[in-house]
């Protein structure tokens, strides 16, 4: 029996997300009030039936109920459910365009709260949700494919007990948010400078030939093997359900894919459930 609450900020993406657990099987319910939480959880709990639940809960409940979370949550834990927590966000420029085009209206703004206040208040309001998300993730560079394609693979269809990440991206294009560990590979041979290698990417044999002839990749991924060999373990055995690892280099084709793809094969070596994620490919 399993109940993942889904919350975040308005347009980053809760309704995506919880479609997408309804049609991977997932009895969902949106905009549950925060005060009903414990009783729903205790319904489902004696109710006996092995299944799984997921519910919204926005902003739109009062502060008062949001900032009584932290204590619904441990009395939902007393049912012995397994409980997980998924936080949405996205950066405000991203919320700001967002509303724009689709002229949407945000559940907290009104005719003496322009859009840009709103979104604060509503930061404000969910701080109790997203301190104790168990997996944040950031959809400013997310597409609804990729977000749809982030849930089913690391909530839906994952049933270990750690869920690890892999995502490359260019730090020219900001570094991710969500990321447990952030790993700068700019300091490796960048293919880029080579003619034939320029229009490849990291997943091309190509450049993985180019890229593993080199002594200092070749210890670089080692070492970042060796660190999540150590410390994976460490994670599970804490209950740690999610982790997010993220490697750049300055463009996102090159390095930072070629050692994501290498260090996610090295990993499912070890029975490690990953997805690997690159943000700037297509």
């Amino acid at each position: 029996m399993r109940l993942i609450i889904v919350s975040g900020l308005s347009g980053s993406g809760k309704s995506v997300a919880l479609a997408t657990l309804e049609d991977s099987g997932f009895y969902c319910i949106d905009n549950l009030p925060v005060d009903l939480l414990d009783a729903f959880g205790q319904h489902i709990a004696m109710s006996g039936e092995e299944a799984d639940y997921a519910v919204g809960i926005d902003a739109r409940n009062q502060p008062a109920s949001l900032s009584r979370f932290p204590g619904i949550l441990d009395a939902i834990a007393a049912h012995g459910l397994d409980t997980e927590i998924v936080f949405l966000d996205a950066d405000d420029a991203t919320l700001l365009k967002r509303f724009s085009e689709t002229r949407r209206r945000h559940p907290l703004s009104g005719p003496d709260i322009p859009l840009n206040e709103a979104i604060k208040g509503e930061r404000a309001r969910l701080v109790p949700l997203h301190e104790r998300a168990d997996l944040t993730v950031d959809t400013s560079q997310t597409t609804l494919h990729e977000l749809r394609q982030i849930i089913r693979s690391r909530l839906a269809e994952s049933r270990t007990h750690l869920s690890v990440q892999l995502e490359s991206f260019g730090y020219k294009h900001g570094t991710p948010t969500d990321a447990d560990f952030v790993f700068d590979s700019r300091c490796l041979p960048n293919p880029h400078w080579q003619p034939a290698l320029r229009p490849m990417t990291g997943r091309d044999q190509a450049v993985a030939d180019f890229l593993a002839d080199s002594p200092l990749v070749a210890r670089y991924l080692k070492q970042i093997q060796g660190f999540m060999d150590d410390w994976l373990p460490v994670f599970e055995a804490e209950n740690r359900s999610y982790l997010t690892i993220a490697i750049g280099c300055t463009g996102g084709q090159h390095r930072s894919v070629y050692l994501v793809e290498a260090l996610g094969a090295h990993l499912r070596e070890h029975a490690t459930a990953v997805t690997v994620r690159h943000r700037e490919l297509p």
